[in-house]
């Protein structure tokens, strides 16, 4: 059995090294169409955490000083109550315990910013949907609390946030689609890699069929280098998921003049899901691509 092992595996490093070029092609096309597939996904993740808290039509927030005093807070809550139903359609009070919920989720794989925050070092605030969405009447709303004492900043989302999930959806469809497109490419230059390598080995093929080889036992060196190919090239697209979320994704979150794309960023847990989603398509685009060029090149 070790002995059959063996003898596979080193067909299958024979099968590569004899068209290495073309192995090489087909790695980089995996790698490259995933990493587009993957970008398209931490996009998507990253844009979906940071308009969060502006579902429902929220049009935006309130965030009073960590500090503030009690009675600066009821004062806010009667200015609400009294619009609500004219001006304001509804609002909701997010209180320090859960502000600080979101941000420790938010900002999860932060272990040096999490260590400088506590539930009372959280701003409450007060997220309101107004009656007339149009940009200019919530801006005017927005600047009557932004003078009221105890208030830290007004946040508007207005039509800046929708801007943002327009122009990232054509991102993430855009990096979606050539992702596919690559991915397609990836099986086809597979199925050349393994086509070529079947019929460079055709006469061997045919004594191995002689001395009795099963069709299988011919079938899996070149089933092998086909996964290889796939799996190899989604490890690598992997560093490049990790190099778009960190130095592109999550810049975002940490400039003071992009107060909107505040959670701008890919958790761990998300990033993990992607990366092994994108190993999983890696595979199947190998398996795919080998069993197809196996079954039709190879006359076993």
């Amino acid at each position: 059995m070790i002995g059959k092992i063996r003898f596979l595996l080193a067909e299958t490093g024979q099968n590569i090294w004899r068209n290495l070029a073309l192995t090489l092609a087909s790695i980089i096309v995996v790698g490259a169409s995933l990493s587009l597939f993957g970008s398209s996904r931490l996009v998507a993740d990253a844009v979906d955490n940071a308009t969060q808290r502006w579902e429902g039509g929220i049009e935006f927030v309130v965030f009073m000083k960590a500090d503030a005093e009690p009675s600066q807070d009821e004062a806010i809550q009667t200015l609400l109550a009294e619009s609500e139903g004219k001006e304001i359609d509804s609002w909701e009070y997010v209180d320090k315990a859960q502000t600080f919920e979101e941000f420790t989720e938010f900002f999860a794989d932060d272990a040096e910013l999490l260590a400088t925050i506590s539930v009372d070092t959280m701003p409450p605030s007060y997220r309101i949907r107004p009656t007339d969405t149009d940009a200019g009447a919530v801006a005017a709303l927005g600047q009557t609390f932004e003078s009221r004492p105890g208030v830290r900043t007004v946040v508007f989302a207005s039509e800046v946030i929708r801007e943002i999930q327009t122009n990232a959806d054509k991102i993430s469809r855009s990096t979606l689609w050539a992702g596919v497109a690559l991915i397609l490419a990836a099986v086809i230059m597979i199925l050349t890699t393994l086509s070529i390598a079947i019929a460079s080995r055709r006469n061997e093929i045919e004594i191995m069929k002689l001395v009795g080889a099963s069709n299988w036992f011919i079938r899996i060196p070149f089933m092998i280098e086909g996964l290889v190919q796939g799996v190899i090239g989604a490890l690598i697209a992997l560093p490049g998921l990790a190099f778009v979320r960190t130095y592109l994704i999550e810049d975002f979150s940490k400039s003071d003049n992009l107060r909107l794309l505040e959670g701008f960023r890919v958790t761990d847990s998300e990033f993990l899901v992607i990366s092994l989603t994108v190993i999983a398509i890696g595979t199947a685009v190998a398996t795919i691509g080998s069993i197809f060029a196996v079954s039709r090149y190879l006359d076993v």
